[in-house]
């Protein structure tokens, strides 16, 4: 009878022994964490459904033309967003580059090769206060000026013939972004008129997909979002959606094409695969379930953690998503414990919890978005053993 002490090991050398588990995050001396900071992109925003890993392994295995595969999948994307056309784009910044770049250049290779030059080119693209974000950089990478307005009237007096493009910031007051002296069904109107395409930044309309087809719906020339966070899908895609035109253009403007602004924005074959098949699963999940499930793990939460004495709410939904936050607070003197305190001995522990501090940098703040049933339990005894 063969040994197991040998035979094992003559298989594994002539690589036919069954391959086994690895842990990447051990081998390099890493402790991954249990995400209730929600999808955030410094402890990577996304949990991809397994499915999808597989999806881009198979992908991964061949070579393939690249302009085709995003010609395919653009298809798709388009059709779920309910849009003229779409594009797979290196995240959310990746895309509101890439929107920024086609309104300044249209199809116009030269334009493309000249760019941040824009001689001869708009230079001015018109954002209003309220929406101004970290994420806007990736519109003046284009070289423009930004030109800010607070008020109707200010808006309207900025609509010259150097403004490319109105970026519009969609999330979290109001019917589609921040309160705004310019709603957009007012906004479209608008620059309908004075013939400037607007676009949407819409990664903060997630959950729920019926969000983006509800967007596009209003005649928004362009609007992107995540293709990781809640989508699940790869981390580093988005979705730049509109009209075709404009993503034409901004295709120009992007990887493969070296002569190009936007030439460092790489979305490889296996990617673009993995970002439509999430998607697709994306756009067929039942939402209240999910919902239902998030506020129960929130409910559990605040129900242990009032068993401590600490003083939890819940934090008011977005009017354009339902995301759970809950906020924990207590008496830091009476306590000695600060926030950092807490954040830092959840951080450091066995399983290492992310949290984020509370509002102004009082207590702590849990979110609930991509949770494992359970993690509300693991979250709730960590915490009552730190204040106990």
């Amino acid at each position: 009878m063969l040994q197991r002490r040998w035979f094992f090991p003559l298989l594994s050398s002539l690589g036919l022994a069954a391959p086994q588990a690895r842990n990447p995050y051990a081998e390099l001396g890493l402790r991954p964490v249990l995400n209730f900071q929600g999808p955030v992109t410094t402890v990577g925003a996304s949990r991809m459904w397994p499915e999808i890993q597989s999806i881009m392994a198979e992908a991964a295995k061949d070579f393939a033309v690249l302009a085709e595969v995003k010609d395919a999948v653009g298809v798709r994307l388009a059709k779920l967003c309910g849009t003229e056309a779409a594009l797979p784009t290196s995240g959310t910044a990746g895309a509101i580059a890439l929107a920024t770049y086609a309104c300044l250049t249209g199809n116009d290779t030269a334009k493309v090769r000249r760019l941040p030059d824009l001689t001869g080119m708009k230079s001015e693209v018109l954002i209003q206060k309220p929406h101004r974000n970290g994420y806007d950089h990736a519109v003046r990478s284009a070289g423009v000026r930004i030109v800010e307005t607070d008020s109707r009237d200010s808006f309207i007096n900025a609509l010259s013939p150097n403004v490319a493009m109105i970026y519009y910031l969609g999330g979290t007051r109001g019917d589609w972004a921040w309160e705004t002296p310019v709603p957009l069904t007012d906004c479209l109107a608008l620059a309908r008129k004075a013939g400037i395409p607007v676009f949407v930044d819409a990664a903060n309309l997630l959950p729920s997909w019926d969000n983006i087809p509800r967007l596009a719906a209003t005649g928004v020339d362009l609007l992107a979002f995540s293709g990781g966070k809640h989508v699940r899908g790869p981390q580093s895609t988005g979705v730049l959606a509109g009209r075709k035109d404009l993503i034409d253009a901004a295709w120009l403007n992007s990887s493969p094409h070296s002569d190009s602004q936007g030439r460092g924005m790489k979305v490889n074959k296996e990617e673009m695969i993995g970002l439509l098949a999430a998607l697709e699963k994306y756009s067929r999940l039942d939402f209240a379930a999910l919902d239902r499930e998030y506020a129960r793990q929130a409910a559990y939460v605040m129900d242990e953690l009032r068993k401590s004495k600490l003083h939890v709410e819940k934090s008011l939904f977005e009017r354009g998503r339902r995301v759970h936050r809950v906020i924990v607070d207590w008496d830091e003197s009476a306590r000695a414990l600060s926030s950092a305190e807490v954040l830092r001995r959840l951080l450091d522990g066995e399983p290492r919890i992310a949290a984020l501090p509370g509002p102004g940098g009082r207590g702590l703040e849990l979110t609930f978005l991509m949770n494992d049933p359970g993690e509300e339990r693991i979250v709730a005894r960590r915490l009552r053993e730190i204040f106990a």
